[in-house]
């Protein structure tokens, strides 16, 4: 087994593990506020104490291999991981810098190595699923993003978790990464700015709903039937509309905040003024927002991009009714922007490095610290 990463501990588990404590405080701010990747560049930590975490601990677990960046300044990052596997996260600039107000910016996570929910409209179908994604390996895509834009570690960035895989599948870990993400001390992005995107689990949205994170929620919903949402989203013969919005009913809501429904706009599909009333009416009662997503088409897709006409209509209706809807502007369109689509580009071209030998572990528990050759006991510096 591999040894794990710093970026898969809450300061309180890194606190637990070093003695004196403040050495776990320290090496967070090197991680999330300098983004330093190497603990001998560490230089106000013990020599004693980097021998010790070279020895017991990585860092980066992960690496990019290609970045494309759009004219918009969106930039879609390829991540190779130690066992030789590749997915991808988008920086996205929701706003530029101005003499007035500062940029602002969302990151899109990926929480898996492919998807096992097989959405028609989705190019990361295509690829299959392969993994997991562990919690320090959704933490360190962060990292990565902000080091590589330069963005400093003070600025605020929303986070989503809408970019390969299904967030609910592989929950504990990307719970374990939202309350690292909101470490204070670390990168200190609030569970508020941290947005969950889900296909619906209609258990794992309990599931999420009983951890408490006070993270939003977004549900892709693509459909106002089941019919047609089961031909766009096979998980929805599993959970269907009702049993996606019974759940959602009962998830905890800050009363500022409301529940986000993803509705992918596709030409022909549902994009007519009838599929708005049916979602208006799924809707009564709910405190929701409805983001229109225009299709973002691809190579060997069958679906084709709307007309702006038909979604400024469609947007439109829903205001008019009092249902709070936005239109998504749309990003990277001059980039593989399409999730997967960067991956697949890259990995038809060329062959990726040569996978390593070992395994990357899921986060580590706690109780049983020896499993990853720490010992039982903590480190106590001399």
């Amino acid at each position: 087994m591999s040894k794990p990463s710093l970026y898969g501990y809450t300061l309180n588990e890194l606190k637990a593990l070093l003695s004196p404590s403040f050495r776990a405080k320290q090496i967070y701010h090197w991680l999330y506020h300098h983004y330093e990747c190497d603990v001998l560049c560490m230089n106000n930590i013990s020599k004693n104490m980097q021998d010790f975490i070279q020895t017991h601990f990585s860092i980066s677990q992960i690496e990019p291999i290609c970045i494309e960046q759009s004219r918009d300044g969106s930039r879609k990052y390829l991540f190779q991981t130690r066992d030789g596997h590749s997915f991808e996260s988008v920086l996205i600039q929701m706003r530029q810098e101005t003499e007035h107000k500062s940029e602002k910016w969302t990151m899109c996570l990926s929480s898996q190595i492919g998807c096992k929910v097989g959405c028609a409209f989705c190019f990361t179908a295509k690829g299959g699923f392969v993994r997991n994604l562990s919690a320090a390996e959704i933490v360190e895509q962060v990292v990565a993003m902000k080091r590589h834009a330069q963005i400093p570690p003070h600025k605020r960035v929303n986070i989503v978790f809408m970019g390969m895989g299904e967030p609910l599948d592989n929950l504990s870990n990307v719970a374990q990464a939202i309350k690292i993400l909101s470490e204070l001390e670390g990168l200190s992005i609030a569970a508020r700015r941290q947005t969950i995107s889900t296909s619906g689990i209609a258990p794992k949205i309990k599931t999420l709903g009983e951890l408490n994170l006070g993270v939003q929620l977004a549900i892709s919903l693509h459909a106002v039937d089941d019919n047609l949402r089961s031909r766009l989203m096979p998980i929805n013969r599993a959970y269907n509309i009702a049993d996606v919005l019974a759940e959602v009913r009962k998830f905890p809501v800050d009363t500022r905040k409301r529940v986000m429904f993803e509705y992918l706009v596709i030409k022909g599909v549902n994009d007519d003024l009838a599929s708005a009333k049916k979602l208006l009416s799924l809707l009564n009662g709910i405190r929701a927002k409805v983001n229109l997503i225009l299709f973002n088409p691809h190579k060997g897709s069958a679906f084709e991009r709307p007309q702006m006409s038909d979604v400024k209509a469609f947007a439109d209706f829903l205001i008019k009714k009092g249902l709070l809807c936005t239109i998504r502007e749309s990003k990277g369109l001059d980039i593989s922007a399409a999730c997967g689509q960067l991956r697949e580009k890259i990995e038809s071209s060329t062959a990726l490095k040569q996978p390593q030998s070992y395994k990357i572990p899921s986060r580590v528990d706690m109780k049983s610290v020896d499993s990853i050759n720490v010992s039982q006991e903590t480190f106590i510096e001399s």
